[in-house]
């Protein structure tokens, strides 16, 4: 008997809904704080600062790593199994995109090309550079990776420019932020996520490649705090290039229309003693930015919740996409070009429930262990329809404030319009922070 079989029925039990919370709605910065949750305070008044982590990972995938069938003769490949499954890292990168020689049409996500091998893996060294002068209200970040990869199906070692705006808070006493270049999505939640060490577990959700990606334009983000309710309202509205997709679907880095493109988010945030609970409703409207007709239109709407409680968090989040077909042939995305762009529907949602139980010694302070059920039904213009499932259960260990110990087991299904393939993964990682 499969261990997919063994263990699914006892993992239902832990799949409620939703990673561990992070701390804002915003996740680059406050006007005291880093852009990310494991930066440690600068304790120096010098208006330069610097972080950054090392991400080293262990991965083994079943099967030859990719979510293609060899018997499957459809194409375009990629339209008929869900490629982004068999995820081994933060990034969302998978093990492999072998689709045994057949045509496919840039649905797909970076592969690290383990196949079906266990290897280690060193999936990101970043380094973070701040600058905050204590004369005026502005920041300047900068958040650059080094990928080593091996050049047969990676695509090769990257150095990526993640991230690099500058903010102002133009009024002091209101919570009022107005950022220019390139940054985190506006839209749901798990990009609060993005990197290794503020996420609970490894693997983003399968629902991740439609709102975790970075935008290139221009954010304003405010929040009114509601003393008397012990509440808070926020507004987070961006203006860029192209969707909050990620990079390997859509390119941030120019618009190919020249239309501007709208992502939003409406927040509430409850915050007593014993509870904090914080909801959201995002969408985005705009011309499609992996082709270049400017009347051809992408949507996407989505709603999340948050809950902390003691030593247990919850986090669900659902996700409504609808894309209009290209109206010419050339589709182009952040590795490669394509054929044609065609029209797309997708509809799903993920919840993680975490245990985060802290510990009173010397070298280890939390232990978490944490599932998450993600579901998705997709569909091509002209393709049969999909859906996947997955579950996912894992751990972690956090020693000092500087090195984290994660493992994960991912169970995937093909529950619909495509053939059950062995692509499980197991996976870990070890992050060390400065």
């Amino acid at each position: 008997m499969s261990a997919r079989r063994v263990f699914a029925p006892a993992l239902a039990l832990l799949l409620l809904g939703a990673a561990r919370t992070a701390a804002e709605p915003e996740p680059e910065v406050t006007s005291s704080s880093a852009p990310s949750g494991y930066t440690p305070e600068a304790e120096s008044s010098s208006p330069f600062r610097v972080s950054g982590y090392v991400d080293v990972g262990f991965a083994k995938a079943q099967g030859r790593g990719s979510s293609f069938h060899p018997d499957d003769t459809r194409v375009p490949a990629d339209y008929g199994a869900d490629a982004f499954a068999p995820a081994v890292n933060s990034r969302g990168e998978v093990a492999s995109l072998d689709a045994g020689g057949r045509f496919v049409n840039g649905f797909l996500p970076r592969t690290v090309d383990i196949g079906g091998h266990a290897s280690f893996l060193l999936n990101t060294a970043s380094l973070d550079l701040f600058y905050e002068p204590a004369s005026a209200p502005v920041l300047v970040f900068a958040r650059a990776q080094f990928l080593p990869r091996f050049e047969k199906g990676s695509g090769g070692t990257r150095l990526l420019l993640q991230q690099a705006f500058g903010r102002v808070t133009p009024f002091s006493g209101h919570e009022l932020t107005i950022s220019v270049g390139r940054f985190d999505s506006v839209v749901g939640i798990e990009y609060l996520e993005n990197e290794s060490p503020l996420r609970t577990g490894i693997t983003p959700s399968l629902m991740a490649r439609y709102t975790t990606g970075h935008q290139l334009g221009v954010k304003s983000f405010y929040r009114r705090q509601l003393p008397s309710l012990s509440s808070a309202v926020s507004l987070n509205v961006a203006v860029t290039n192209g969707s909050s997709r990620v990079e390997s679907l859509q390119t941030a880095d120019l618009s190919l229309t020249g239309l501007p493109f709208v992502s939003a988010r409406l927040g509430y945030e409850l915050q007593l003693l014993r509870l904090q609970m914080k909801l959201g409703l995002s969408g985005q409207t705009g011309a499609r930015n992996d082709q270049n007709d400017a009347h051809v239109h992408q949507t996407q709407l989505g709603a999340d919740a948050r809950l902390t409680a003691g030593w247990f968090s919850l986090a669900a989040e659902y996700v409504r996409g609808r894309d209009e077909a290209g109206s010419a042939p050339g589709k182009h995305t952040g590795v490669g070009d394509f054929f044609y762009a065609s029209g797309f529907a997708v509809d799903g949602f993920y919840g993680t429930l975490a245990l985060a139980v802290p510990v009173q010694a010397e070298a280890l302070r939390t232990t978490t262990v944490y599932g998450r059920y993600d579901r998705r039904a997709a569909e091509f213009q002209g393709f049969g329809g999909i859906l996947t499932s997955r579950y996912t259960v894992g751990t972690r260990l956090d020693f000092w404030s500087v090195l984290s110990i994660k493992a994960e087991y991912l169970f995937n299904r093909e529950n619909a319009g495509a053939p059950r393939v062995d692509n499980d993964v197991f996976t870990a990682s070890a992050i060390y922070v400065f």
